[in-house]
């Protein structure tokens, strides 16, 4: 297991990182008022060395879920090591975040965005001087994300299924589905792989909506996982906590998607196992016309339901595992 040293002297955006606490505001641009807009990133490091773990959220800025779990994170101190050093950014697309909206305000997904352009978009010379600045610093990272567009993702770890290290800690996190999936282009999580750390990525949720039950797996597994690495002795916060049952591993998935415009109920819990054929919800007209059943087209794990009630021809509305790994 990687486990670089913390080193004696550390920069990052032109300020020393001393042991104990330091934030750092990183500020990149203003808004067209000229008022500067910076981000506060929080670093605690540890005199013994050890791991360095990000924990990042908000890269889309209506995904509220992750930053309430990196709040979290600090507000209990967990983000304290014993050793190493922690580097807490609960509000990676401040932008966004302010407007409720996904994208970056020249439009972009800033997700889609790296390694980014010290000369490029806005978007891109933001990705740029995180993965300058912050990423050659650390050796771990866990990326919290929510499902877009009012779809509800069910708790999951996503990894690199090449990256035998990820595997044992997204096993290790305690979320019911893990799932295999490779990186996308210029995302985050591929821009920071390709320099060797190792990511998971948590999905929980949906936009613009905070959930208990999504938060807590979040936080859970973030103890396991700082205490699997030694950054932080969370012995007696883990006792607390049910042990997990063995995750459900899933190579693939796909949607079952709307045959016709209207009106979307489920009836299917998230989370649930479904059998090909069965009825998992109903398409209706507003006008009482029509009322057509959706249907599973395969076995499998719903790991995904749309919360928008209102869909079009060819809507993503249940998203089901297709593949499955033995427990």
């Amino acid at each position: 297991m990687s486990k670089p040293k913390v080193q004696e002297e550390l920069i990052i955006f032109d300020t020393p990182i001393g042991y104990g606490k330091t934030v750092v505001n990183f500020e990149i641009a203003k808004l067209h008022t000229r008022t500067p807009l910076s981000i506060p990133i929080i670093i605690q490091r540890a005199k013994k060395p050890g791991p360095v773990i990000l924990f990042s959220a908000g890269i889309h800025g209506d995904e509220v879920n992750g930053v309430e779990i990196v709040r979290q994170i600090i507000t209990r101190k967990y983000n304290i090591p014993d050793r190493g050093m922690t580097i807490c950014l609960p509000v990676v697309n401040v932008f966004g975040f302010l407007n409720q909206d996904r994208k970056f305000p020249d439009g972009r997904d800033l997700n889609r965005s790296f390694p980014g352009s010290e000369k490029g978009s806005l978007a891109s010379r933001f990705a740029h001087f995180i993965m300058a600045e912050i990423v050659p610093h650390v050796s771990h990272i866990i990326d919290f994300h929510t499902g877009g567009a009012s779809r509800f993702n069910y708790s999951q770890i996503r990894y690199n299924p090449e990256d035998a290290e990820c595997e044992a800690l997204a096993k290790l996190f305690g979320t019911k589905f893990i799932l295999r999936a490779s990186t996308r282009d210029h995302s985050f999580r591929d821009a920071a792989s390709a320099l060797g750390k190792k990511v998971l990525m948590f999905e929980g949720g949906k936009s613009k909506h905070l959930d208990r039950i999504v938060t807590k797996s979040g936080l859970d597994g973030t103890l396991r996982v700082l205490h699997q690495l030694k950054i932080r002795d969370c012995s007696k916060e883990l006792a607390k906590l049910d042990k997990p049952e063995p995750p459900i591993i899933i190579e693939s998935s796909s949607w079952v998607r709307a045959k016709y415009s209207g009106m979307f109920r489920s009836y299917k819990a998230n989370g649930s196992y479904v059998q090909k054929g069965e009825r998992i919800g109903t398409l209706t007209d507003p006008f009482g016309d029509f009322e057509k059943a959706v249907k599973a087209k395969w076995d499998g794990h719903i790991i995904c339901i749309s919360h928008n009630p209102i869909v079009n021809q060819g809507d993503a509305l249940v998203h089901i595992s297709t593949k499955v790994l033995e427990r």
